[in-house]
């Protein structure tokens, strides 16, 4: 099937399996290897990226479901050189260790911050329940969040 997506503000236009994982088609179709492959379950995470803004596990989309839609993936975080306020956060605050989960937890951070621009603990929590990071207690994380809604 031939799909035409946006992802980070640039349209691809590739011919494609139906059965394309999208996790598969932005790592292997466009060579962006910051979305991570984890579990491939839907359990970890670690493979979240924003369809029209909202997250979602590429794991589980079919390439062809994006078609005509805006994918935002960790690499479409900075802009014009600048990191994003949660990419800060996570420096500021040490809210990453080995970095697997980071890009997940980095595009549903910015999902909530979008949503919510002053999240309390708990909805921060919430937000990230979705995403398993093996390194860490996620005070670190959540610090990081709360720095960049700090931050704006």
């Amino acid at each position: 099937m031939r799909i035409t997506v946006s992802v980070n503000g640039q349209s691809y236009t590739r011919d494609v399996e139906p059965r394309l994982l999208l996790v598969h088609f932005l790592r292997d179709e466009l060579d962006l290897t910051g979305t991570h492959w984890g579990c491939d379950t839907s359990n970890c995470g670690v493979c979240t990226v924003r369809l029209d803004g909202v997250p979602v596990k590429s794991c589980t989309v079919l390439a062809v479901m994006a078609d005509g839609r805006e994918v935002t993936t960790v690499e479409g975080l900075e802009r014009d050189g600048e990191l994003d306020a949660v990419q800060k956060g996570f420096v500021e605050c040490h809210g990453l260790q080995c970095g697997f989960c980071t890009p997940g937890m980095l595009l549903t951070a910015r999902a909530l911050l979008d949503r919510n621009p002053d999240p309390d603990e708990a909805q921060i929590r919430e937000a990230i329940s979705g995403q398993l990071c093996r390194c860490t207690g996620y005070e670190n994380i959540v610090r990081s969040i709360r720095w960049a809604a700090e931050a704006k």
